[in-house]
């Protein structure tokens, strides 16, 4: 099991580029060019799109650690994609305890949330990721708050840009009835998580606020399966996050999440509680 509990500052998507992401990117290309490959060319070696080898080469994207794998070796193993790889650093606005899972979380097939203490960063509107934001301890300025958001809503995009991911949300009632930011920002809140879930490759379960048995006493969690059908898991703490890697401990985590499926309300009851709960606030 891997574990990554750097105390960051927030969580969020894509960063906009860095100076070691154009260094990379260059590195890579150089590369790329010495082997006389083109892009397409390489794309197929290493499995990913030519989309993807253009963003990685021209410093937009990060690289996922899979494509520095195959690129590494597709390009002659001289070692300088995974000494550069090591140095990559991002702009602000994404946890640093955050990254490996954020990586990972842009090409899985499936991933799945039990959160029992705030609505999920990808289901927040903005009205609410920034009540988040500015009640923060130590207090965040505004740039930080702008650029938290700015990351947060590039993240979101991965709801309607991965159609053929399946996303599962298990949220607890409370998080509603709480009221976080007022009675509008709620009421909007609940609508906008309505709207997500009419989405065919996103499902969203209420847990009940009165329920005898529960298997996510323990708290939040979040799994995702890559396309290599490998399960990682990711939970999240005050001042940092748990990255999984064990097949043991991830498998618990599947059978915990499975047994909670089956104790929340079906997502037919699920929407109806939430259309009720809006019509009340």
């Amino acid at each position: 099991m891997a574990a990554d509990s750097t105390v960051g500052a927030g969580t969020g998507g894509e960063p906009e580029c860095s100076d070691s992401l154009r260094t990379f990117g260059a590195v890579v290309q150089a590369l790329r060019e010495h082997a006389g490959l083109s892009r397409a060319e390489l794309a197929e070696l290493v499995h990913f799109s030519k989309h993807t080898v253009a963003s990685v080469e021209l410093g937009r994207r990060m690289p996922d650690p899979v494509f520095v794998e195959r690129a590494e070796s597709a390009l002659g193993n001289t070692g300088a994609l995974l000494k550069a790889a090591s140095h990559l650093t991002r702009q602000p606005g994404l946890a640093a305890w955050f990254r490996q899972w954020a990586r990972l979380e842009r090409m899985a097939i499936s991933l799945i949330t039990y959160e029992c203490r705030l609505i999920p960063g990808l289901l927040q509107t903005e009205a609410y990721a920034r009540t988040l934001f500015v009640n923060q301890l130590p207090p965040l300025g505004d740039e930080q708050i702008e650029a938290q958001w700015v990351a947060r809503a590039e993240r979101q995009r991965l709801l309607r840009e991965r159609p053929n991911t399946a996303f599962s949300f298990i949220l607890e009632e409370h998080l509603f009835l709480r009221r976080t930011g007022g009675v509008d920002v709620t009421r909007e809140l609940i609508d906008h998580v309505l709207e997500l879930a009419e989405l065919r490759n996103v499902e969203v379960q209420v847990m009940p606020q009165v329920r005898e048995n529960h298997a996510g006493l323990d708290g939040p969690m979040q799994l995702l399966e890559t396309p290599e059908n490998r399960w990682f898991a990711y939970n999240e703490g005050q001042r940092g996050g748990l990255f999984v890697s064990d097949a043991k401990e991830v498998s618990v985590l599947q059978m915990r999440y499975a047994r909670m499926r089956s104790q929340a309300l079906t997502l037919e009851d699920s929407v109806s509680l939430l259309q009720r709960m809006r019509g009340a606030q």
